[in-house]
């Protein structure tokens, strides 16, 4: 019984000898705080101060996200372009192309103006608000120009019409002919009066020395037994030639046999002088020859 009373009272004292030991401590502690910081005394050891965190490295800002608008639909580009346009900043094609040079620089302008870095591209949240900033700018009035009275132009007149040319061509021909037809008519009366000469001496004179041809036909016809008639001259052509004024002249000789008449017809072309230079007589229906003939003479006619 003493046994168990006596631990009873060794537990009943272990708080109250614990308690005076802690308030000793404190009087210690209060009248010398060093003490009680370094623990001596017998009394707990301090705890050791506390540590600051270790700074954390800040993370790096993200890039700009170009590429979205870069890569926006074909109507969202075109729409930054006109907005630009609004903006008085782009005068390009709305072409959706905002990597175009005038389109870069337009949105680098844009961004100039807005103190923002100029790279010539825009991120989402530029680009709505490039938008947003063309829709609240005033709509400007395009002011038409003042209608330009043009000089007066003088009237030009028609073209002529292939009647009236071809009277005019006719008529400055007709002028023509009728200076050069005294001319053509002297010598083509004067080769006829040779002719009849020709004839009338039956088959001498300077119509035949000059004229070949003729003195040929004319010695068929009287072979034939035909002798000549009338001889009438109508004019082929006349004009200057290389080596003087030049005559072709058709005459219609009338032959008789019998009492049958015969029309024969021949032409003949000269170079006028004294005597005939380059005389030429051909048969009616060779044209070639004559046109080749007066071809070779360089002849320019005042008569056709």
């Amino acid at each position: 019984m003493r046994l168990a009373a006596s631990l009873v009272s060794l537990v009943l004292l272990a708080p109250a000898v614990g308690l005076a030991q802690s308030a000793g401590e404190v009087e210690r502690c209060f009248q010398n705080p060093g003490a009680c910081a370094g623990g001596g005394g017998g009394g707990a050891a301090a705890a050791p101060p506390a540590q600051a965190p270790a700074p954390v490295a800040a993370r790096p800002a993200p890039a700009p996200d170009y590429t979205t608008v870069l890569n926006s639909p074909d109507a969202d580009r075109r729409k930054i372009q006109e907005s630009l346009r609004t903006l008085d900043k782009y005068n390009g094609p709305i072409d959706g192309n905002l990597q175009s040079e005038a389109t870069v620089k337009a949105i680098g302008d844009w961004q100039k103006g807005r103190n923002t870095p100029v790279v010539g591209k825009l991120t989402p949240q530029e680009a709505a608000q490039l938008n947003a900033e063309a829709a609240r700018a005033p709509i400007r009035r395009l002011e038409s120009p003042p209608p330009q009275t043009a000089a007066p132009v003088p009237l030009q007149p028609a073209p002529p019409s292939n009647a009236d040319a071809l009277k005019a061509l006719q008529a400055r021909l007709a002028e023509r002919r009728k200076a050069a037809e005294p001319k053509a008519n002297a010598a083509a009366q004067a080769l006829v009066r040779d002719l009849k000469a020709y004839v009338a001496a039956d088959g001498k004179g300077v119509a035949g020395e000059q004229f070949a041809a003729f003195a040929k036909w004319y010695a068929d016809n009287k072979t034939a037994g035909r002798s000549v008639g009338e001889i009438t001259p109508v004019i082929d052509d006349y004009g200057d030639a290389k080596a003087g004024a030049a005559t072709s002249t058709e005459v219609k000789f009338e032959t008789k046999q019998g009492d049958k008449t015969y029309g024969q017809c021949l032409v003949f072309a000269w170079i006028e002088a004294s005597p005939r230079k380059n005389p030429q007589a051909f048969t009616c229906d060779d044209v070639a020859a004559v046109e080749k003939w007066k071809t070779d003479q360089a002849l320019k006619s005042a008569w056709r």
